[in-house]
């Protein structure tokens, strides 16, 4: 099914009966992430998931978004569907969503997989590369104005999810992942179970222990060896935890 927020087509579906339970994805991935875990949660759960704009079914955002705007439009969603007080599961970019979310509208229990939400720490080593970058940039486009040799330079450099991405969502990748949510930790008032991979590269574990100490109500599962996709490296683990958390 698609919701029409400001002229975006929307994809969402909603599977199931009981308790209200949204699920929002990470970067890269779309309303099906948490799929092998269904029958956990159609057991005693309304299970609504969508595609954020930019990703699987739903059109692109018409402009830059943040994290403020996919908030709006989780909202808008839910308004539409008459969610009330949900409780989340989330991954990766949907923990920064969820947080915002979360800080300022009722929720039930939260389980964060490897979320997103704190600004990474940046070594010398990364300002010097930002800095040389942005030196390359002005050279070739305004000294040589050379599109091509700058646009390969750009491929070579960016992370896997930025190559991939299209150019509007370049954009909102390059914003998005230097918003720091940590304000809004504090204002979240719900149980939250911070799922979290040992090993993750993308989501510290610095970062999970940090959330550990901002939100008011909260707890680390650590997975062994665990990746930036936890809940896939243990999923029983991950099962036990939807039946006994999200009660």
């Amino acid at each position: 099914m698609f919701f029409d927020y400001g002229g975006i087509k929307v994809y969402f579906e909603i599977q199931g009966e009981g308790r209200d339970l949204l699920l929002l994805h990470g970067w890269g991935c779309d309303h099906s992430e948490f799929y092998g875990f269904l029958p956990q949660m159609l057991q005693s759960h309304r299970v609504i998931s969508l595609d954020f704009p930019g990703f699987g079914l739903s059109e692109e955002p018409l402009n830059t978004w943040g994290v403020e705007e996919y908030c709006r439009m989780t909202e808008a969603l839910c308004e539409h569907l008459k969610v009330v007080e949900p409780q989340i599961i989330c991954h990766s970019f949907g923990g920064r969503v969820a947080a915002l979310f979360a800080s300022r509208n009722a929720v039930g229990r939260m389980i964060w997989a490897d979320a997103a939400g704190l600004k990474p720490r940046r070594s010398l080593k990364y300002y010097i590369k930002v800095h040389s970058y942005k030196l390359a940039k002005f050279f070739l486009l305004k000294v040589l104005r050379n599109e091509k040799a700058f646009n390969a330079m750009r491929e070579k450099r960016g992370s896997s999810d930025y190559k991939s991405a299209s150019e509007r969502m370049k954009a909102v990748l390059s914003r998005t992942v230097n918003e720091d949510l940590s304000a809004c930790l504090p204002k979240i008032k719900s149980p939250v179970l911070l799922f979290w991979g040992e090993n993750d590269t993308a989501t510290p574990l610095w970062m999970a222990k940090k959330m550990e100490k901002l939100l008011p109500d909260a707890a680390i599962i650590l997975v062994k060896s665990g990746s930036h996709f936890s809940f896939i490296d243990d999923p029983a683990l991950f099962s036990s935890m939807i039946l006994t958390f999200l009660k």
